[in-house]
């Protein structure tokens, strides 16, 4: 047990370290969330109008937007594995006294922290998109967020455990990204497209953590939530079950993960 413990540690603060290290990073993860809420946020908020009673197209999206750069932010946890490999350092890494599963715990530790930090700011912008921010709404949020960050970084180790450069991990990242984006209900209700559609993205588990996330920022409004949540199996699905749903996929991934790392050589 302390030898894992002693490996999150390490790994998780060299993480933190980098990150604050690399100011482009730091700018440039949150360039795509903002070009979404912008662009789509002014572009289409007169021309779809009212998405459920009391939220409008920028309120609905906007816990999807947070959703997001937590994706973003874990899966691309996995691009400092796939660095570590072509520098020599991640053999080090191997090679020393640290448990295999510390290590991948240690990745999805650092990716959490930074996904919260990242989150935090992009929730300073809510009063600028008129979306309301109470402290008890954070409180619930950073758990949640880090919960999310923990399973899908499960997701960008998985792959990058079994990548040998950094172009090829960018671009099955990439081709993996967009459409977990796009299929998660971050930009319209999963329950209103057609069938095969929504077969899809009730298999996807960012639309869970858009859902839950969502929830969040609905609580109160009731209506709203019947217009735009998620049904499973003609339940809908309330926070805690979507919790579970995360929760599932995130041990699952971590454990392949944890796996696929035992058999580095």
């Amino acid at each position: 047990m302390s030898e894992i413990v002693v490996a999150i540690y390490v790994v998780a603060y060299r993480e933190l370290l980098r990150f604050v290290r690399e100011r482009s990073r730091l700018i440039s993860s949150f360039a795509m969330p903002l070009l979404f809420l912008i662009v789509f946020g002014a572009g289409f908020t007169r021309t779809i109008g009212v998405m459920a009673p009391g939220v409008d197209f920028v309120q609905f999206m906007y816990p999807g937007i947070i959703a997001m750069t937590v994706l973003m932010n874990s899966v691309m946890s996995g691009l400092s594995v796939v660095w570590d490999r072509e520098f020599g350092f991640l053999k080090e890494i191997l090679v020393a006294p640290l448990a295999r599963s510390g290590i991948v715990l240690g990745k999805a530790t650092g990716a959490a922290v930074i996904s919260v930090i990242q989150a935090g700011v992009m929730l300073l912008l809510a009063p600028l998109v008129d979306v309301a921010i109470t402290p008890l709404l954070v409180l619930k949020l950073v758990p949640l967020l880090i919960l999310i960050s923990f399973s899908l970084s499960g997701l960008g180790l998985l792959i990058a455990s079994r990548m040998r450069s950094l172009q090829g991990f960018q671009l099955v990242v990439q081709l993996l990204v967009f459409p977990l984006i796009f299929l998660s209900g971050v930009f319209f209700p999963v329950n209103n497209v057609p069938a095969w559609l929504e077969l899809i993205s009730k298999l996807n588990p960012l639309t869970y953590a858009v859902d839950a996330v969502r929830q969040l920022f609905l609580a109160g409004q009731q209506g709203a939530l019947e217009a735009i949540g998620i049904t499973l199996f003609g339940h809908t699905m309330t926070v805690f079950h979507d919790v579970l749903v995360i929760a599932g996929f995130g041990l699952l991934l971590m454990l392949l993960a944890t796996w696929s790392f035992t058999r580095q050589e």
